[in-house]
């Protein structure tokens, strides 16, 4: 797809990323399907995304554009195989996002509190992990301390410590 970086040039980036801060979270575009991709191709791109361990992965299904030199490429893939390889990388995603949220269970964090959400308050932490807490307090911009006891759909629960 006529990248001016290499696989290893980012896993590099990623690396030192990782030895420089401490708790760095990396997302990732991803398109599955493009002319040409072969299974082993593929597997090569699902066993990377698997090594680096990106908190979230957006799956893009390619899809033809007029005008581009993609739409006469031979071995278009079919949208079967495309929605079988989205499927396999965003479960992937998924498994990845779920143990990173696990390790935060028990861990005191900083949030910033943007908005009520029910019964709950929404914020993010520093690496914009969404975090929800409730409390009749007014929250909202408030930076707070928030003991983590649960996950829940993308999301870490937990207490707020200096309420």
């Amino acid at each position: 797809m006529n990248r001016r970086y290499t696989a290893e040039e980012f896993r590099n980036v990623a690396t030192l990323l990782r030895n420089i801060y401490e708790d760095v979270m990396l997302t990732a575009d991803v398109i599955v399907g493009f002319p040409g991709e072969t299974e082993e191709e593929f597997e090569i791109t699902y066993k990377f995304l698997k090594e680096i361990r990106f908190y979230k992965i957006h799956v893009f299904k390619y899809s033809k554009r007029n005008g581009t030199k993609a739409q006469e490429m031979p071995n278009q893939i079919s949208p079967q195989v495309q929605e079988e390889r989205s499927k396999k990388i965003i479960e992937l995603s998924k498994i990845i996002q779920e143990e990173y949220n696990k390790s935060y269970i028990g861990k005191t964090v900083k949030v910033l509190f943007e908005e009520k959400d029910g019964d709950y308050w929404k914020g993010h932490t520093d690496n914009y992990l969404h975090v929800y807490t409730k409390s009749n307090e007014d929250l909202e911009n408030n930076m707070i301390d928030v003991l983590i006891k649960d996950i829940g759909n993308e999301s870490l629960y937990g207490i707020a410590s200096n309420l």
